[in-house]
């Protein structure tokens, strides 16, 4: 089985210096039809503009991940670590008992446009933590490239969930395949682009929950960047 869900069906809220679509419900955004998918909880796209952010707030029990697609975003935290992301990098903060952050673009002129992803996480109270990888274009070109997993294989970030999320950039014949094992379901975003996921034709900000298939199979990108997630059923 695999439903479609649109770009322009999520929630969006523009706060001047914030415009964001919400994959699944979120701050005012709520459809009971979308509240999670498995462990997946939040996939917010975020334009962030020159010069503002996300001021210092709290987060416990949760896995943020961010994933830059243009400009950057600077990072400062409560359990002492402070950097930069940018397109490529992908961050990840276990809030675990609980931590504060901020977020900043501090461009003069650009727009910082990011994903923000939220899991729920294996277990509550864990220790907080943070980790940061970078995976250049040539490890994602025609393939997917894993970035995050339970036991940070092949070098990806460790994620406190039976969660692999990979990242893929596609064009032209450019194609992949995913294997599901039984009992696990999938969700494809594409973050920028078109693509075909199991001959369904998919454009920037659609996304894919498939459930009871073999795999995933991914082709006729056009510029496209996905991001797909293997996640518990």
């Amino acid at each position: 089985m695999i439903e479609i869900r649109k770009s322009e069906e999520r929630g969006y809220a523009d706060h001047g210096w914030l415009k964001s679509y919400h994959s699944f419900s979120f701050a005012d955004y709520y459809d009971p039809r979308h509240i999670q998918f498995g462990p997946l909880r939040v996939i917010n796209e975020d334009r962030v503009a020159p010069g503002m952010g996300f001021g210092t707030h709290g987060h416990r029990d949760m896995e943020i991940i961010s994933y830059v697609l243009d400009g950057e975003l600077a990072h400062k935290d409560s359990i002492g670590n402070g950097s930069v992301i940018r397109p490529g990098d992908v961050q990840r903060m276990s809030a675990g008992t609980g931590v504060r952050h901020s977020e900043y673009n501090h461009a003069a002129n650009d727009t910082t446009h990011f994903l923000q992803i939220w899991i729920v996480p294996d277990r509550q109270n864990l220790e907080p933590g943070y980790e940061e990888k970078r995976f250049d274009a040539e490890d994602k070109r025609g393939r997917l490239r894993l970035v995050g997993s339970a036991d940070g294989a092949e070098g990806s970030v460790v994620i406190h969930q039976d969660v692999r999320l990979y990242a893929g950039l596609f064009d032209g014949d450019e194609a992949a395949t995913l294997a599901l094992q039984p009992g696990r379901q999938a969700y494809v975003h594409v973050a920028r682009g078109r693509i075909s996921v199991n001959g369904q034709p998919l454009e920037t900000g659609d996304a894919a929950k498939l459930s009871g298939v073999d795999a995933i199979a991914l082709d006729r990108g056009a510029d496209a960047e996905v991001l797909v997630f293997d996640l518990p059923a």
